[in-house]
This record gives structure tokens, sequence and C-alpha cells, in this order.
């Protein structure tokens, strides 16, 4: 279980028992199962019985319901993209590329921070130089959250096609040979769109890591020098050629 959802168990826990020792406490509110009135108990004893529902069905809907994906067009911040492709983590089918998806989206969070300690240290954020580097990291950066969302509408459609379904039934249907073989590069289709993303975004951490080893060899604070650095040409190179293409 992820710490949003253990988060929200607890809270939820916490809630019901505060609320329990408020009105059964001895004089509070003064209600207890055996107290001077049959009302009285019977408040007690349904306070009891709803609290017990309302935790069963809380941990049933955190531990095991799996979360509603949100529309990939309201997707905007890491930790929106985070719960998307957790919504899609247990498809038997997926299940390795949606892992590296989300170790890519933990990776490209790290070398963020690393490039910016790096870069406040060695330029002054008012210099060109760093300007420059702040803006090619930031164009690339969301070069591969374009990915992410591509990879993203690919699952959602994938999932819409009921694939998993179809291959089930096959074993006790009898489709044609021709239709199977339609459904199934339809879904070689979809996997190739996916693994094409990642392939993407581990092409896009590989040129973060050499940019970061290109700015600790670099000689010059001059911004000319920096627009000469063979990485940042490759870069500025890969994001020219993206304004080009939609997801």
């Amino acid at each position: 279980m992820d710490n949003g959802r253990f988060s929200k168990l607890f809270g939820l826990v916490g809630a019901v028992a505060v609320l329990n020792i408020i009105v059964l406490s001895p004089g509070l509110l003064g209600v207890e199962i055996g107290g001077e009135s049959v009302l009285e108990t019977a408040s007690a004893v349904t306070l009891l019985v709803v609290s017990f529902l309302v935790l069963l069905y809380g941990s049933y809907a955190l531990l095991f319901k799996a979360p509603v994906a949100a529309p990939v067009k309201k997707i905007a911040t890491r930790e929106d993209y985070m719960a998307a492709l957790n919504h899609y983590r247990n498809s038997k089918e997926l299940k390795k590329d949606i892992s590296l998806a989300i170790d890519q989206l933990e990776r490209m969070e790290k070398k963020k921070i690393t490039l910016s300690e790096v870069l406040s240290q060695r330029f002054d954020q008012t210099e060109l130089s760093y300007k420059k580097f702040d803006s090619v990291i930031y164009e690339v950066e969301k070069l591969f959250y374009l990915n992410i969302r591509g990879i993203l509408n690919k699952l959602s459609v994938f999932e819409a096609s009921g694939y998993s379904s179809f291959t089930n039934q096959q074993k006790s249907a009898n489709f044609s040979d021709k239709l199977v073989k339609e459904k199934t590069d339809l879904y070689n289709e979809y996997l190739s769109y996916v693994t094409g993303y990642l392939g993407a975004n581990e092409e896009i951490l590989l040129k973060l890591d050499k940019l970061l080893l290109e700015i600790s060899l670099l000689d010059s604070a001059d911004y000319r020098d920096v627009e000469d650095m063979p990485c940042m040409k490759e870069i500025d190179l890969l994001i020219k050629q993206t304004k080009l293409y939609k997801q």
C-alpha cells in the first residue's frame, strides 16, 4: 500500500476512535451501553455497529479496491502521473512496463534536483549560462512528461479495448484465426507504442546524465561555451524535433 493510502486509513481509524471516545466516555455526552435508558443503550450499540461498518468498508476501499484512473487531460503534477501509472500497475500484460515508467519518474526527479544543485554551485542564477541550462532542462522535462502522457493515453485505450478478456475467452470460444491475429496485432501495436515512449524517456535520462558530466567538466562560465557543449546540442535538437510531434 502506498503512503497516501496508509495515511488515509490511519486518519479514518483515528477519526472513528475519537468519535467513539467523545460519545461513549462518561462525563462527556453520557451515552453508554447499559445506561439509564433503552434509547441510550440502543444509541451506543448503533454507534459501535456503524463505526465497525465504516472501518470495514474504508479498509476494503483503501487496501483492496483499485483507484479510479483520473482523465489523462486532467493530470498535471508529478504526483498525478505517479498515481495514474499506479492505477495500471497490476496489469498482467504491462506490469514490467509500468514499473519501469514509475522508476523513470523517480529518476527524473532525482536528476532534476542534482542538476539544480550543481548549477547553483557552478553559476549565479542571474548568469546567461545558468538561464540557458535551466531553460533546456525545463523543456526536456516537458518532453519527458509528454512521453509519460503518451503512455497513459495508450494504456487507457488498451484497457478499454478489453484485450485481456478476449484472451481469456479464446480458450472457451472458437474465434477465427483471422480475428485472433488482428486482435493480437493490435495488442502488439499498443505494446510497441508504450515501449517506444519508455525508450525515448530512457534516452532523455541518459542525456541528462551526460549533461551533468559535461557541466562538471566545463572550464568556462561563458554562455557561448554552454551552447557549444555536445550534450546541449543533442538535447536542443531533440526538443526542436519534438515540437513537430504530437502524442
